[in-house]
């Protein structure tokens, strides 16, 4: 009996082992309980890296009952926020609840991170009746902070959207200085020449008027 028991102890405690493991990428996420409803926000994909698309996750339930939410309109909007810049966007279903397809109660908002650092997700408007105004920022308590993929780049490191753009920038400005000081140095040459044209003409007018 004994040799039994720690058996079903020892599947257990593998049992709870797995559970833990399959529960993890939940963790990076946050919760809140917003009125009659539960709110679990985090990144789409983790970890998260500048230049690749990614998404706001919303996992939305019923706080009474656990269900999901299958039927979230457009009143719920989410604002992305980085620094001193914001910008809205669109919550769509990842799931399609006919088909039996996707996480029911999963709403995403698609775009790019194109910065390293924190992101705030902030929520306003309406689920249902309920008033929504919530925030949601990112850090080592709630979920990830997006990263330069250098880090993770192997065994070139490319470089990133916003590497190529700033370059471009910074060769398009020496380009632009090199075609003015060009444009300065024949509108001079130009002015010389004409000047001695000038000069030329005023001395053989002299002449002529002298004979």
């Amino acid at each position: 009996m004994k040799r039994i028991s720690r058996s079903a102890a020892l599947v257990a405690v593998a049992l709870c082992l797995a559970l833990v493991t399959m529960a993890a990428p939940a963790a990076a996420h946050t919760t809140k309980d917003v009125g009659a409803y539960t709110m679990t926000v985090g990144w789409g994909s983790e970890p998260t890296y500048t230049g690749q698309q990614n998404s706001v996750q919303l996992l939305l339930y019923d706080k009474a009952t656990g269900k999901p939410i299958l039927d979230l309109t457009d009143t719920l909007k989410v604002t992305v926020v980085y620094a001193d810049k914001q910008a809205e966007f669109p919550l769509v279903p990842e799931f399609d609840a006919e088909e039996g397809l996707g996480t029911p109660g999963d709403y995403r908002a698609w775009f790019f991170p194109t910065a390293p650092g924190d992101y705030t997700f902030h929520f306003t408007g309406t689920i249902g009746s309920q008033k929504v105004d919530e925030s949601f920022t990112s850090g080592p308590t709630t979920f990830s902070t997006v990263e330069d993929p250098a880090a993770a780049q192997f065994p070139v490191k490319a470089p990133t959207n916003v590497q190529l753009s700033q370059r471009m920038d910074a060769e398009l400005s020496r380009l632009a200085t090199e075609s003015q000081v060009s444009s300065a140095r024949t509108m001079g040459i130009v002015g010389i020449v004409v000047g001695v044209i000038g000069i030329a003409l005023a001395a053989f007018a002299l002449m002529r008027k002298r004979a």
